[in-house]
C-alpha cells in the first residue's frame, strides 16, 4: 500500500477541518460557559462532537474513484458486448433457419422429379 501526504489524503484534510473548527469554538464556549453559567457542558458537547466527527471520518470505507471509475467503464464495456451479441443473435438464428428451409425446400425439389405421384 503506497504512503500518501498529508495533503492529499482526504481523512487527514477532514480531521484537521474538524479539530479546526473545535479549536474556533472551544474559543466561543469559553466566555459563553462563564456568561450562561452552564459550567463544563458546552466545552464537553464540543469536545464529543469533534470525536464523533473524527471517528466517523476515520471509520468511513475508503474511496478508491479511479477503480470504480475503471470498474464501471468495464461494465459499460461488457453490457454494451453483450448488447451486440443479444441483438445479433436473432439474425443468425433467422438467417440459419432461412438457410436450412432453403437446402430442405432445394432437397426436396430436387427429389420430386424423380417421384412419380
Amino acid at each position: 500500500m503506497k504512503r500518501q501526504s498529508l495533503k492529499s489524503n482526504f481523512k487527514n484534510r477532514a480531521t484537521a477541518s474538524i479539530w479546526g473548527a473545535t479549536v474556533g469554538l472551544f474559543a466561543l464556549c469559553i466566555p459563553l460557559s462563564a456568561a450562561t453559567n452552564s459550567g463544563p457542558i458546552l466545552p464537553i458537547l464540543v469536545m464529543l462532537g469533534a470525536t464523533g466527527g473524527t471517528v466517523a471520518v476515520w471509520l468511513a470505507p475508503e474511496q478508491h474513484r479511479r477503480e470504480n471509475l475503471l470498474a464501471a467503464k468495464a461494465l459499460e464495456e461488457r453490457i454494451a458486448n453483450l448488447e451486440t451479441i443479444c441483438t445479433s443473435l436473432p439474425e443468425a438464428k433467422i438467417s440459419e433457419y432461412k438457410l436450412v428451409n432453403q437446402l430442405s425446400r432445394d432437397g426436396r425439389q430436387q427429389q420430386r422429379p424423380g417421384r412419380d405421384r
